[in-house]
């Protein structure tokens, strides 16, 4: 059964379908997704490879526009705010962790933190607000784990670095909401393990999380779990 939306969640999805054309085809991923996400909660989407996990989080984060269906923040229609609007709720209340890491290989680990709060700043904001940037970027390293780190570029990293400083660009605007694609994914059981907890005390802290991922046993860590399947949400 599709869970209740209440549309004064902190995040919710409505009747949420997305199509592709393939070989002039339509092929429909979602059809018909409903999900709400309360302050602090954390919620756990399982599903199989192509199930359409990674395109929900896309669209609940502002990366890609639904066919239909809308997608609300704090009760606010992100795809009815506009262009820039849209821009800097990606930019700034959500944050996003990807299985593949996304780092940048010519950066170090505290550039490519401090990066994400580059965007969406004017040449002359950046200048004003770089040395704070830097300053919270090498907070968030020791907080986890990588202060001896800082200098190293990802080539240089082992991949729970790379996911760790991925979690920490993901952090580095203090987003409402931090989406996490198959976050252990690419990562042994042990070192998966360690970015587990790092989930668990930053739910602890209060951060809300939509997590996604294929595996029971890294589900089991949310508050809540739903599963993706034939489209849409059940759970």
């Amino acid at each position: 059964m599709p869970e209740t939306v209440n549309q004064t969640s902190l995040l919710a999805a409505k009747s949420l379908h997305k199509s592709y054309r393939m070989g002039g085809q339509p092929l429909e991923v979602l059809r018909g997704v409903d999900i709400q996400v309360e302050a602090g909660e954390w919620v756990a989407v399982l599903g199989a490879s192509g199930s359409g996990k990674s395109t929900l989080l896309h669209l609940l984060g502002g990366l890609d526009r639904p066919t239909e269906g809308s997608v609300s923040f704090e009760g606010r229609d992100v795809f009815a705010m506009g262009g820039k609007a849209v821009d800097r709720y990606r930019n700034r209340k959500v944050g996003f962790v990807f299985q593949s890491y996304h780092l940048l290989p010519e950066l170090s680990a505290l550039e490519n933190i401090a990066i994400a709060a580059m965007v969406g700043q004017s040449v002359l904001g950046w200048i004003g607000a770089r040395s704070e940037c830097r300053r919270r970027a090498a907070e968030l390293l020791d907080r986890l784990g990588l202060a001896a780190r800082a200098k190293h570029r990802p080539a240089k990293l082992s991949g729970g670095e790379r996911q760790r400083v991925a979690i920490g660009r993901a952090l580095i605007n203090q987003p409402a909401v931090l989406l996490a694609d198959e976050p252990t994914g690419n990562l042994d059981a042990k070192t998966g393990e360690q970015i587990l907890d790092i989930l668990r005390g930053l739910h602890r802290d209060g951060q809300s999380i939509v997590m996604v991922t294929h595996d029971s046993k890294v589900a089991a860590a949310a508050d809540r779990r739903l599963t993706l399947d034939g489209g849409r949400t059940r759970g």
